[in-house]
C-alpha cells in the first residue's frame, strides 16, 4: 500500500544562512502535517565555531553533503522534498546522489529554490563571471579562507528584513584556493539524477545575477519543472507565505 502520509521536507540553506534563516516557513508547513527539518551546514549560522576550530580548508563541499545526509539518516526519513536555496543547490545535488543510490526511493522531488545547478564535475563558482570569482576569492583570502557576506539589499531586502539578515549573517566556508567549497567539483550520477522529479523556483523581482546561468540552464534541461516567484533571492524572508503554498504543491 502506498504511503499517503505527507512527504517529510528538508531545507537546506544557501550561503551565509543557517537553519534560521526558514523560520517564517517552519510552522506553516509543519501546520499542514509534515515533517520539516532546517539544516545548518558545518562553518555557518549557529555551526559557525567551527571553521575556527577545523584547520584552514577543513570544510569542504563533501562536508556539507554529509551534514544533510547524516540528518536525514538520523531521523530515518524517506520520500523527502529535499530544498536547497542559492549555493545548497549544490549540496542537495549532492545528498541526492548519496541518498538515492542507497535507496531509489529516498526521494519523492528535488528543489531548486533560486539555486545552483551543478552538471557532474562542475563547482560552485565555475558558472560566475571571472569578475565575481575574482572578487569572491580576493575577499575571503583575506578573512581566514571565509566568504564575507554581501548586503541583503542584493537580494531584494530592505527596512526590518534587511536588518535581520545584517545580524545573522556569517561569513560561509571558502577554502584555499583551488580546494575548498568554491572550486571543489561535485562528482554524481547524472543519470540517476536525471530519474527524480526536479524543481526550479526561478526568483524574479529583482533576479539574482550569480543565478543567471542556471535559470537557462533549468529551462533547457530535460526533466526540470520551472516555477517563478514575483521576489528577491530569499522568498523564505520576502515572500514566505507564497513559498510555502508552492512547496506544498510541489509536495503534494
Amino acid at each position: 500500500m502506498a504511503d499517503s502520509r505527507p512527504a517529510p521536507i528538508v531545507l537546506v540553506h544557501g550561503a551565509w544562512g543557517g537553519a534560521w534563516i526558514w523560520r517564517r516557513v517552519l510552522g506553516p508547513l509543519r501546520a499542514a502535517g509534515h515533517e520539516v527539518h532546517a539544516v545548518t551546514l558545518t562553518g555557518d549560522g549557529e555551526r559557525a565555531h567551527l571553521r575556527h576550530a577545523l584547520p584552514a580548508g577543513g570544510i569542504s563541499l563533501q562536508t556539507h553533503v554529509a551534514d544533510v545526509v547524516a540528518l536525514v539518516q538520523a531521523e530515518e526519513l524517506s520520500h523527502i522534498v529535499l530544498v536547497g536555496h542559492s549555493y545548497g543547490g549544490m549540496v542537495v545535488t549532492g545528498a541526492a546522489d548519496r541518498l538515492t543510490a542507497q535507496d531509489p526511493q529516498a526521494l519523492r522531488s528535488l528543489v531548486y529554490l533560486d539555486a545552483m545547478i551543478p552538471l557532474p564535475g562542475e563547482g560552485w563558482g565555475q558558472q560566475h563571471s571571472p569578475e565575481v570569482v575574482a572578487a569572491r576569492t580576493a575577499a575571503a583570502h583575506a578573512n581566514g579562507y571565509a566568504l564575507p557576506p554581501p548586503d541583503p539589499d542584493g537580494f531584494g531586502l530592505s527596512g526590518a528584513d534587511r536588518d535581520w539578515l545584517l545580524r545573522r549573517q556569517v561569513p560561509h566556508p571558502f577554502g584555499p584556493h583551488p580546494h575548498g567549497p568554491y572550486r571543489e567539483p561535485l562528482d554524481f550520477d547524472a543519470e540517476r539524477w536525471a530519474r527524480l522529479p526536479r524543481h526550479f523556483i526561478d526568483c524574479t523581482e529583482p533576479a539574482y545575477p550569480t543565478i543567471a546561468a542556471m535559470r537557462s540552464r533549468a529551462r533547457s534541461l530535460p526533466g526540470f519543472t520551472v516555477h517563478e516567484m514575483a521576489t528577491g533571492h530569499c522568498p523564505m524572508v520576502s515572500l514566505p507565505e507564497a513559498l510555502v503554498a508552492l512547496l506544498l504543491s510541489i509536495a503534494a
